[in-house]
C-alpha cells in the first residue's frame, strides 16, 4: 500500500509476557467484545448523526473503527473531534482513496472483538440496536453466525418513507435450504449491518472490489451457518442521491466506486457471480448429500441472474448494445 496510515486512539500493542510468565489475558488487555467497522469516504453531511446514534447505544462494550478512505471534506475534522472526545473510537486513515470493497474490508481487519458489525456513516440505528443483536448471539449456538434487524428506510431528514423485511431468517435449515432462502429473499443487503461472529467473517473472501460482491458474501455466511432476524425496527438505512446507488449509476462509476483506481467495467459480471456462488457452494464445510443439494440450489441463484446474464450475452453479439442500461 503506497498511501499512509494515521491512526488517533489506535489499537495497544499485545502484551509480550516475560520468560516464564503467562501472557496476558485478551480480557485484561481491553479488548472490547463488538467491534463497529465505519468506511467512510467524504461522509460530513450525515456522519455526525450517524456517530451519535453509535455512541448512544446501551451495549456499550464496543470498539468504534472508523477507516476514512481519503476524504477531502470535513471528514477528518469531524472524526477527529469525536475520537479526543470517546476512547472507543480509533480513527483510521489513509490519504488517497483505495475504494469502497478495500476499505469495507479494512474496516474488518482492524477489528478485534468477538463479534462485528459494519456501520455506514449515512445510516443510524436504535439505542438496543448492539445490546438486541449481541443478546441473540450469546444465547444461540455456534451454528448462528449473524444476528440482525428489520429495517426502516428514512429521507434526508430522517422521515421514515418505507419498511425493508427480507425474511432472511434461516434458524434450523440446513445449508440447501439457507441458500435457497437467501436467493429468494435478498433485496438490500441490510443483514449485513446485522451482527456476525468475527471468526466466522474471517472465512469469507470479505467484500470483492466488483458489483453485487456483498451478495457473494451473504451466501457464503448463510452456507457457513443460520441467520436470526430481530423482529423489530432497529436499523434506520438513509435513501438520499449521494448514496453509492443513486450517485453510479454508469458501469464505470459503480466499477470505480468498489475499486477505485483499480476499476475495471466487467463484461460478463453475471457469469462471474455465478461463479462465485458455485465457488461459496464447494469451499463450504459440507457432507457429500448436502452439497449435491446445495449445488442444486444454485438454479435460484441462475435464475435472478437470468435477464443480465441474457444482456450480457447479447452484447457479446450486438456491438454498441448497452448490457448494464
Amino acid at each position: 500500500m503506497t498511501a499512509t496510515e494515521e491512526r488517533v486512539s489506535a489499537e495497544p500493542p499485545d502484551e509480550v509476557a516475560a520468560e516464564g510468565q503467562p501472557a496476558t489475558p485478551r480480557e485484561e488487555r481491553g479488548v472490547p467484545r463488538v467491534s463497529v467497522g465505519m468506511p467512510v469516504y467524504n461522509g460530513e453531511e450525515y456522519l455526525e448523526r450517524a456517530l451519535d446514534s453509535l455512541l448512544a447505544q446501551e451495549f456499550d462494550d464496543f470498539e468504534l473503527i472508523i477507516s476514512d478512505n481519503g476524504s477531502t471534506d470535513r471528514t477528518e475534522e469531524i472524526c477527529r473531534r469525536y475520537a479526543e472526545r470517546d476512547p472507543r473510537i480509533r480513527y483510521h486513515r489513509v490519504e488517497e482513496n483505495q475504494g469502497a470493497s478495500w476499505n469495507f474490508n479494512r474496516a474488518f481487519e482492524l477489528a478485534r472483538g468477538e463479534y462485528f458489525r459494519w456501520a455506514c456513516h449515512d445510516d443510524t440505528v436504535e439505542p438496543t440496536h448492539l445490546k438486541r443483536c449481541v443478546e441473540v448471539l450469546d444465547n444461540a449456538p455456534p451454528s448462528v453466525v449473524l444476528a440482525y434487524s428489520r429495517t426502516i428506510l428514512v429521507n434526508e431528514e430522517d422521515v421514515p418513507v418505507w419498511t425493508s423485511d427480507e425474511n432472511l431468517d434461516t434458524e434450523g435449515m440446513p445449508p440447501h435450504e439457507r441458500l435457497r432462502a437467501i436467493a429468494k429473499h435478498l433485496r438490500y443487503s441490510n443483514c449485513l449491518y446485522g451482527l456476525v461472529r468475527r471468526d466466522v467473517m474471517e472465512r469469507t473472501s470479505l467484500i470483492g472490489p466488483y458489483e453485487s460482491s456483498d451478495y457473494v458474501l451473504i451466501v457464503q455466511l448463510g452456507l457457513l451457518g443460520e441467520f436470526v432476524e430481530i423482529p423489530a425496527y432497529l436499523f434506520r438505512r438513509r435513501i438520499h442521491s449521494g448514496m453509492s446507488r443513486q450517485a453510479n449509476r454508469s458501469a464505470q462509476s459503480v466499477a470505480e466506486w468498489f475499486a477505485a483506481s483499480r476499476a475495471r467495467v466487467p463484461k460478463l459480471a453475471q457469469i462471474r457471480l455465478l461463479r462465485e456462488y458455485a465457488r461459496a457452494v464447494f469451499q463450504a464445510p459440507m457432507g457429500p448429500v448436502e452439497r449435491v443439494r446445495s449445488t442444486f440450489a444454485l438454479w435460484y441463484w441462475f435464475r435472478r441472474g437470468a435477464r443480465p446474464l441474457a444482456k450480457e450475452l447479447w452484447a457479446m453479439v450486438a456491438p454498441g448494445y448497452n448490457a448494464y442500461r
